[in-house]
């Protein structure tokens, strides 16, 4: 039981931590919040994450370009272009790098406005810094696995972050139905999304990129827009825009 606990536990923090922190807030601005907030979910972040922590300003400028360059040859993560979702993120992870060191010129254009703390991001990247949360993880697996299997599932709380990535980006452009043309291949994967928390409605965001509930239709749950909701009616965050889906021509639904 405390594997399982532990292992939803991680998986759901490190994925709320991606669409709330890095995508939302870090690459698009959707929302704001003071300079406390900003540095108490970057650091949560960093702990949610652990040894798969993401740069929000690398994470920041590869999305960006995901948006400019849809399922093209310059989109850092298009299904369209890899056979399978391990090399996607293999080329993904290598323009990450290349970005996170400025050494990627594509990237440059789409520089500015994300959250900065060199401190944590620095740490964050460095290998002790990762294998340091990839112990933590085997002692915790050694202390209370009750079957060998259960260490099958170290690597998944290794990688969580890009695994999240695989998911979204995979899924999110192969599989589902599509809600508007967006002369791309998105699709909205799940109209309940439990498994991505509202990232896998890949259509709707890439036809309305600034608007904060990724559902459109009224059928289409997104878990974190709630989450934000809550928080900007508390005073922790700001919903910095509203953009309503009336406005677009919605297209047909198109089975993948």
């Amino acid at each position: 039981m405390a594997i399982l606990v532990f292992f939803v536990a991680h998986y759901y923090l490190s994925l709320f931590t991606q669409t709330f922190y890095l995508h939302r807030y870090a690459a698009h601005k959707m929302f704001t919040m003071n300079a406390f907030w900003e540095k108490f979910f970057f650091l949560f972040t960093y702990i949610c994450q652990g040894s798969s922590f993401l740069s929000p300003r690398a994470y920041a400028l590869l999305h960006r370009m995901h948006h400019a360059y849809s399922d093209t040859e310059l989109d850092p993560h298009s299904p369209l272009f890899s056979s399978n979702a391990f090399s996607m993120m293999w080329k993904t992870k290598n323009i990450y790098n290349d970005v996170l060191n400025k050494r990627y010129e594509l990237a440059e254009r789409f520089e500015g406005d994300y959250p900065e703390w060199a401190a944590i991001e620095n740490f964050g990247d460095k290998w002790y810094s990762r294998l340091g949360w990839g112990t933590l993880y085997v002692l915790f697996y050694v202390q209370f696995a009750t079957a060998w299997w259960q260490f099958l599932l170290l690597p998944i709380h290794f990688l969580m972050g890009p695994i999240h990535g695989a998911i979204v980006n995979w899924g999110g452009h192969k599989y589902g139905y599509q809600n508007f043309d967006n002369h791309d291949h998105s699709k909205n994967t799940l109209a309940l999304d439990f498994l991505a928390f509202g990232e896998l409605f890949q259509n709707n965001h890439h036809k309305l990129p600034m608007r904060v509930n990724f559902g459109v239709k009224w059928w289409e749950f997104d878990p974190t827009y709630m989450f934000i909701w809550g928080m900007d009616k508390v005073g922790v965050v700001k919903i910095k825009r509203k953009v309503e889906a009336t406005s677009k021509k919605p297209a047909k639904k198109m089975a993948a």
